[in-house]
């Protein structure tokens, strides 16, 4: 690859006798990556329903590598949520930050939700997982893909970081920063970002990591985990912001890497002025050690010096479900608890624990839009079908994988299903492919009217 004389320069710098190696690197094939939706499957039922050769990603229990032939974005899998698709460096982020079952979490520069995808899959449909994005059209796509993933207790929102630290301060268990850097570690994925980090370099990224990382930690309560990520090799934006963050706040400290993977390089403090030992913690993803592009990762804890006072939620007042919502999940086992629902004109939201009174910010999202109200129904949202189970709900399609109506359908199309047996032959269906939903649609007279969201369709 051609890459900046000064890029080069620095890099020489940095790896001494293995730069040769890390050229090297860039001569290799590039690694695809997916990873498995383990709210909806395991590992072990992908791998037996896949059709084609995958390899396992060793430092990721839940992720594959596959070859580029393939092509897993056409397959109506992804259409599913079955699995997310991401270079396997870069869902080490994700996969290393601890979160539990019940975690506050927040990410904080979400999109296009790869991250923040397999986040709110850890939590389970438990908790609350904040997704955020400072760009309006990038959230949008952050949006879709949380919603593809059948993840319901979000918040997806589009402010800057200083907003979010005035409404969530010492608000969250679990936070990742994957911050906005020069992209070193995507020069071969996307080379068009050599001439970005030409214009603006590392200088200008870490200044503006530095802007984010305060509000960050004053969301954080005392005993959180902070992950502060990046996708460039650059010290500057590496072992330098965390080290600004550890002088920023006393209390933090750097953990080691729980499971350290044998192919993880350590931080390297003699790179930065001022460097200690500790940042030897964080790891180095090298092309040149790794079946990855390149990233960095530091894990970092609050110190639990006093318990942080957090403001409980009064439990919500018991209220009934709206008549045509309750008359709908009649053939519906989703919980769905009318203290938890929420009614914007005519659209109907399940409401996340823990938000009640956050008020002020953008919303693209605030919980699951179970559907909308009108007259005389309620229509279930593309986001409801993703987040339910086959067997909860009473009728349903299951079309096989490779059926052509499946292609028909995720195109828009109304389908004949005359020949499949059906539990009733009218109203609302749950369209799935192999026992996993993919969206709705409405029988009448044998034939499927299509009610698969158009902005997700399939483009041929």
């Amino acid at each position: 690859m051609d890459f900046p004389v000064s890029f080069t320069e620095k890099m020489k710098t940095i790896l001494g006798d293995e730069y040769d190696d890390f050229l090297k690197g860039y001569d290799r094939t590039r690694h695809y990556g997916l990873r498995v939706n383990r709210t909806k499957l395991s590992t072990e039922q992908f791998e037996k329903m896949c059709t084609y050769e995958l390899e396992p990603v060793p430092w990721i229990d839940n992720a594959f590598e596959y070859e580029d032939s393939v092509s897993p974005a056409k397959h109506p899998y992804y259409f599913a949520g079955m699995y997310y698709l991401q270079e396997p460096s870069a869902m080490t982020p994700a996969n290393l930050l601890p979160v539990e079952p019940g975690d506050r979490v927040l990410d904080i520069c979400a999109a296009p939700g790869g991250k923040a995808t397999e986040l709110g899959a850890k939590l389970n449909h438990t908790g609350l997982l904040v997704a955020n994005d400072i760009s309006n059209s990038r959230a949008k796509a952050l949006l879709k893909n949380i919603e593809l993933f059948g993840i319901p207790n979000v918040l997806v929102t589009s402010e800057p970081p200083e907003k979010l630290g005035e409404k969530f301060p010492v608000f969250f268990d679990k936070i990742l920063i994957d911050a906005p850097c020069s992209g070193e570690g995507m020069f071969r994925k996307n080379p068009g970002m050599m001439k970005d980090w030409e214009i603006y370099g590392p200088k200008h990224y870490s200044e503006l990591q530095r802007s984010i990382v305060p509000h960050a930690i004053r969301m954080l309560k005392p005993g959180g985990m902070l992950l502060y990520s990046t996708c460039t090799f650059s010290p500057e934006e590496n072992e330098g912001t965390v080290k600004f963050m550890l002088d920023l706040d006393s209390d933090l400290e750097i953990l080691e890497i729980p499971n350290r993977y044998e192919g993880f390089s350590p931080g390297r403090p003699e790179l930065i002025e001022g460097g200690t030992e500790d940042l030897k913690k964080c790891v180095r993803i090298w092309p040149h050690k790794m079946n990855g592009e390149g990233h960095f990762i530091a894990l970092l804890h609050k110190k639990n010096k006093g318990e942080a006072v957090i403001k409980k939620e009064k439990p919500r007042k018991e209220k009934a479900l709206p008549v045509l919502l309750e008359d709908f999940m009649k053939d519906c086992s989703y919980p769905v608890n009318g203290s938890d629902i929420e009614i914007q004109e005519d659209r109907v939201y399940l409401m996340p624990e823990g938000i009640k009174g956050i008020k002020g910010l953008r919303f693209l999202r605030s919980g699951l839009l179970l559907g909308t109200l009108t007259k005389d129904r309620f229509e279930p949202s593309q986001a409801f079908a993703m987040v339910l189970k086959k067997d909860q709900y009473q009728a349903v399609i299951d079309f096989s994988s490779l059926d052509h109506r499946v292609i028909r359908y995720l195109k828009g199309e109304t389908i004949d299903v005359d020949d499949l047996p059906l539990k009733r032959q009218k109203g609302w269906q749950l369209v799935c492919v192999d026992g996993y939903p993919l969206g709705w649609g409405k029988l009448v007279n044998g034939s499927l009217r299509n009610k698969y969201l158009p902005g997700w369709r399939w483009q041929s």
